[in-house]
């Protein structure tokens, strides 16, 4: 008994003063992050890749999967992408998908700069011919321009060229540095071309075509790419695939870069602070104005605007707001108007795809504006026709009752005030009087049957 209870110890010691070995989580399984870009190319989806591709790396995904369909968007937006693509240790592939899909203008830049392109059947991409600051394509001006961008013409001016080349410069670097097509880059840009899927792959603009997400993973397994100057062979069959929604901050983000929804929150902060000014202390409309006011301004600061437009668009709302101060029946205000509506046409610069703003937001933004002014110019032409209710105009010739008298002076009560009065005539308390003439605050009054009646 005593062996075995010294030996029970001993295991018990052994048992405890042996080193803890801590519990090992089941490795995760190798995934594939899927990012989307859906519709236009702003500072929202320059975030939310930005964002995507930190949690993939957090993830340890073997490889990273864009799935675009987008007309284009901003030149800025697009650039912050790239510069994250070429920066990102984990694979990336652009997927053009589904089908039906596009990537046009700042798409294709994009897929050129992805380690590996593919597209999904009935897919197109293109078109990368940047925008005039003041609108239109290369190649043409007026009527001419569709036929500019088919012959390629020279740009119209320096400034233009500087875009253009500069455009087809960083494009191309993009296809030398993936291999890829680099006639065809050059001529998306300067000519606005497109491909299809089949031709995509036939030119070597994509190296696949894939039916889904699934396929893509297994046509791309085994397949090399450059990563970091190191060539580095794709292990993609098999893995688990993970889509990463935008977060909160983007999706707002986005909604308020929208330019016709910054455009209506300026509009809001600008008419609720001046409601505030029309109605001091209601607050409301101060605080509400504020609050739009200073988040259209930040979504304005993120988007590529025109100053002057701006000017003229704050400068119209200075003149319609100068019409209910400084009456002119409606010249200024309709000079405001017209400011008004060239500002808001002239406010965002170029037309970037998914960026430009609506003619129906600029129609009733000017309706509700003239509308506003019409009611102001209003209210001034029925005061000034009104008839005047104060003063002495409102006193000379009213009738008034004598309340108390002594000698040629005393009091009178006129419209329910009592005034100190004087008269020539003897007066009696009660007796009726008329107003003909004030003095200060003393009037002159006659025995009402001694003047003639106020008409």
């Amino acid at each position: 008994m005593a062996r075995f209870l010294s030996g029970l110890m001993a295991a018990a010691l052994l048992t405890f003063a042996a080193p803890a070995v801590p519990a090992q989580d089941a490795p995760a399984a190798p995934t594939a992050v899927v990012l989307d870009i859906d519709g236009p190319i702003g500072p929202a989806t320059a975030e939310y890749v930005h964002d995507g591709l930190g949690e993939a790396r957090q993830r340890a995904a073997k490889v990273i999967v864009l799935r675009l369909d987008t007309p284009g968007g901003l030149s800025s937006s697009m650039r912050a992408i790239i510069h994250d693509i070429l920066d990102s240790h984990i694979p990336v592939i652009a997927y053009v998908s589904p089908s039906g899909a596009r990537a046009a203008s700042a798409g294709t830049y994009i897929v050129y700069a992805c380690h590996l392109a593919a597209m999904a059947p009935s897919t197109h991409l293109g078109a990368a011919t940047p925008v005039q600051l003041g609108g239109g394509l290369f190649g043409g001006r007026g009527g001419d321009k569709e036929e500019g961008k088919k012959k390629g013409k020279a740009p119209a001016n320096a400034e233009e060229a500087k875009i253009l080349n500069d455009a087809v410069a960083y494009i191309r670097s993009l296809a030398q540095l993936r291999g890829r097509n680099v006639e065809f880059a050059e001529k998306a840009v300067r000519e606005a071309a497109t491909l299809t899927d089949t031709e995509a792959k036939e030119q070597h603009v994509v190296e696949l075509i894939a039916d889904n997400l699934h396929d893509l993973l297994q046509q791309a397994d085994g397949r090399s790419v450059k990563v970091d100057q190191h060539v580095v062979k794709l292990k993609t069959r098999g893995l688990k695939i993970v889509s990463i929604e935008p977060d909160w901050r983007a999706r707002i983000l986005a909604i308020i870069t929208n330019p016709n929804i910054a455009y209506l929150l300026l509009l809001a902060g600008i008419y609720g602070i001046m409601f505030e000014f029309f109605s001091p202390g209601a607050y409301f409309p101060g605080v509400l104005g504020s609050i739009s006011l200073l988040v259209g301004l930040y979504a304005l600061n993120l988007l590529p605007i025109s100053y002057a437009g701006a000017a003229l668009l704050l400068l119209g709302m200075a003149m319609m707001l100068a019409e209910a101060f400084l009456p002119s029946f409606g010249v200024i205000g309709i000079g405001g108007i017209a400011a008004f509506v060239l500002g808001s046409l002239m406010l965002f610069r170029g037309q970037a795809p998914g960026f430009e703003l609506s003619w129906s937001v600029v129609i009733a933004a000017a309706a509700i504006s003239a509308g506003f002014l019409m009611l102001v110019v209003t209210l001034v032409w029925r005061a000034h026709r009104r008839t005047v209710a104060t003063g002495d105009t409102l006193l000379i010739g009213r009738a008034a009752q004598v309340l108390h008298w002594e000698n040629d002076e005393g009091e009178v009560q006129v419209s329910g005030e009592r005034w100190r009065a004087t008269s020539a005539a003897p007066l009696a308390p009660g007796q009726r009087v008329r107003v003909v003439d004030r003095r200060n605050l003393t009037l002159s009054v006659e025995p009402e049957a001694s003047v003639s009646p106020k008409p």
